[in-house]
């Protein structure tokens, strides 16, 4: 059987990070049996070091953009078949747009802001045994807003951040408009990109300004909730 490789649940999400989210909606989209492994040592035999990856009867796939790409041509899915070459163009532009840039905010909102680290700090570390659990926190933060500041996100103010991450709801806002996917009536590959990354701002159980920003788009928190009515009912 596949298996999916993540960190586990965080958040009242299937996972904490949206690349494993994404994967695993799609596997669960394209109605692909697999098993889900949360086990953040999994890092170690990770193909690029990072979260998620799939086995597939040995076979190693890291990195969530190869991974879809992957199951689509092995398994010869069909999510995509309704979407015109001009839709299959703009789905590729919009997923790299999240994945490189809302990611970002994301990181942001609560790897740096002051109101989310307690609830950060308590799920990522809260079982460290003493004294790893004193000194652990701080070494992951500070590594983290180092490769913020590298990025160039963590170069600009929070207010900025928060428009950034605005103009992303907004325009996945229209772009949904009243449709129940974001390109028609059934859900494509896109979609598990767009509510991988909505969810995690949307559907978790904590509070910052850039969640409630989020969960002023309407049409939105329906859309994530439609899905996971359907796709994640418990």
């Amino acid at each position: 059987m596949l298996k999916l490789y993540g960190f586990g649940k965080a958040f009242s999400m299937v996972d904490a990070s949206p690349f494993v989210v994404k994967v695993d909606l799609f596997l669960k989209l394209a109605a692909i049996e697999y098993q889900f492994i949360a086990d953040f040592n999994a890092l170690k035999k990770s193909p690029k070091n990072k979260l998620p990856f799939i086995e597939d009867k040995g076979k190693k796939i890291g990195d969530s953009a190869f991974i879809l790409k992957y199951l689509t041509e092995k398994y010869q899915l069909t999510l995509d078949d309704e979407l015109s070459i001009e839709q299959r163009a703009q789905a590729n532009i919009y997923s790299k747009a999240l994945d490189e840039s809302l990611y970002w905010c994301l990181v942001y909102s609560r790897w740096v802001k002051e109101d989310s680290w307690p609830v950060i700090k308590e799920t990522f570390f809260g079982t460290l045994p003493a004294p790893l659990k004193w000194f652990v926190p701080g070494i992951v933060k500070k590594d983290v807003k180092k490769t913020l500041y590298r990025q160039g996100y963590g170069r600009h103010s929070e207010s900025e951040l928060l428009s950034i991450a605005d103009e992303h709801f907004s325009s996945l806002a229209v772009l949904l408009s009243d449709k129940p996917f974001f390109f028609g009536e059934k859900a494509c590959s896109f979609d598990a990109v767009a509510y991988a990354f909505l969810a995690e701002f949307i559907s978790v159980d904590f509070f910052n300004s850039f969640n409630q920003q989020a969960r002023k788009y309407d049409n939105l928190v329906q859309y994530c909730q439609r899905i996971e009515a359907q796709y994640y009912p418990n």
